[in-house]
């Protein structure tokens, strides 16, 4: 029977997982992840006013459910347990550990204070447990997103709601008390490109203008288009939707709410300013040249914020013992096979965010995962059986180094403790953060 270790058990972990049931035979499998409960970016990206995207976790525990599944949560890949021992557990492991790190603005004054990542943001509102509670203090009257996709729109919808809209979702306590006091009343969403390139998806940027205390409002100016542009909107059909959605704001006058969400296009971030902390971001304009490429025009101008949050890109880890091309931000591969110097390393495989960088939407990962699964179930005569075949031998392993390995009955403790909490204050659910009080539940 085939022994397979899957690392990670957020969407493109656990659609290998549902690939190698579905085409591998006979199979045992391991999903092994560094956190007390499962799910990844579905859990800890995916924004707490999502519920429908958040509903795809009921899909990833069916497939952890299964008979000859198991989920060993709080297992750190390289600490706990290193790649290179796994072979002596495993036939094939296959890692699919997602874009933990953010790019930089590459900018002066990036390092000041109030300058943050939207990776520590999402991860502090999505109750990540390694992330202190107290991180985050919203005392910014105006705050600067940059970026022009789905998570810079998530990190401003965020940032301008209202605590009552919040209350609707399960977001941990110390969140809600802290959007709750939040004294935001700007938020300005920055794109370098014009309307027409944004990455938002169109429901993603409707969203904004479903929000009940915020206007969004839009300078007709930077909705006006070049041949570049409109070129673009002739081949695709969500930017046409786009740029309609934000003509209906730009002659849309604001109602006078209590917040308002700005969208900036053709504005590249130069540099941020600040005595000591964030006091301002700096803003060239752009252009498309008549090559087709962007260039900066020199006009420039000056927003006063007292907070920015990047979000342009995202990029992974390496992982102890892995290959790893540090200029592209993923594991070098063909076809999910691992990669040393151009040749295959026997028995490693890759998945998802680690193996193509961070596009797509959570559903690109099934096809991906599924391209992976191909080349390990073509390679299956060709490895080396691991030597250890009982299933029990890598628990007494970790047993013995004092890890506490959460498995899918404790998860399902703690998933009943965030959902009593919740029902007490007429809530979802309230997500719990803190990790000892994760593996003191998952003993239960």
């Amino acid at each position: 029977m085939l022994r397979v270790a899957v690392v990670g058990s957020g969407p493109a972990g656990v659609y290998t997982a549902e690939a190698l049931l579905r085409y591998g035979g006979e199979v045992l499998l391991d999903v092994i992840d560094g956190l007390p409960a499962p799910f990844g970016l579905v859990r800890y990206g995916v924004a707490p006013d999502h519920p429908r995207t958040q509903s795809i976790s009921a899909t990833l525990a069916a497939v952890l459910q299964q008979p000859s599944v198991r989920f060993l949560g709080n297992v750190h890949i390289g600490s706990d347990l290193k790649l290179e021992e796994m072979r002596d557990h495993y036939d094939a492991v296959v890692v699919a550990t997602g874009a933990a790190v953010d790019r930089h603005l590459d900018v002066p004054g990036e390092d000041l204070p109030g300058s943050v990542s939207a990776t520590d943001l999402v991860a502090w509102y999505c109750g990540h447990p390694d992330t202190p509670p107290d991180l985050f203090r919203l005392d910014a009257r105006s705050v600067a997103v940059v970026g022009a996709g789905n998570v810079a729109g998530d990190v401003a919808r965020m940032l301008a709601s209202s605590p009552e809209e919040l209350r609707a979702t399960d977001v941990a306590d110390h969140v809600l008390a802290a959007f709750s006091a939040s004294t935001v009343e700007d938020v300005h969403l920055i794109a370098r490109r014009g309307p027409a390139q944004a990455k938002f998806t169109t429901r993603e940027l409707r969203e904004l203008g479903d929000l009940a205390e915020a206007d969004v409002l839009v300078d007709p100016a930077d909705l006006e288009l070049d041949d570049v542009s409109r070129e673009l909107l002739t081949s695709n059909a969500g930017a046409r939707r786009n740029v309609d959605v934000l003509r209906g704001w730009a002659e849309t006058p604001p109602a006078g709410r209590p917040r308002r969400v700005h969208l900036h296009f053709f504005a590249k971030p130069i540099a941020l300013t600040g005595d000591g902390r964030v006091e301002g971001i700096q803003l060239e304009r752009t252009a498309f040249g008549p090559d087709g490429s962007l260039k900066g025009t020199g006009e420039q101008r000056e927003l006063p914020v007292q907070l920015v949050v990047r979000a342009v890109g995202y990029r992974s880890l390496p992982l102890p013992g892995l290959p790893f091309d540090a200029e592209a931000g993923v594991v070098p591969h063909k076809d999910g096979r691992v990669c040393l110097d151009g040749a295959p390393v026997p028995g490693a495989y890759v998945a998802g965010w680690a193996k193509r960088g961070p596009t797509g939407v959570i559903g690109t990962n099934k096809h991906d995962a599924r391209e992976t699964v191909r080349s390990l179930l073509e390679d299956v005569p060709s490895l080396t059986p691991a030597p250890q075949r009982d299933p029990d031998t890598i628990l007494r392993l970790l047993a013995e180094r004092g890890v506490q390995v959460v498995d899918w009955a404790g998860w399902a403790a703690v998933d009943a403790a965030e959902l009593e909490r919740g029902r007490a204050q007429g809530r979802p659910r309230i997500k719990i953060t803190d990790r000892a009080e994760l593996l003191r539940l998952s003993r239960q």
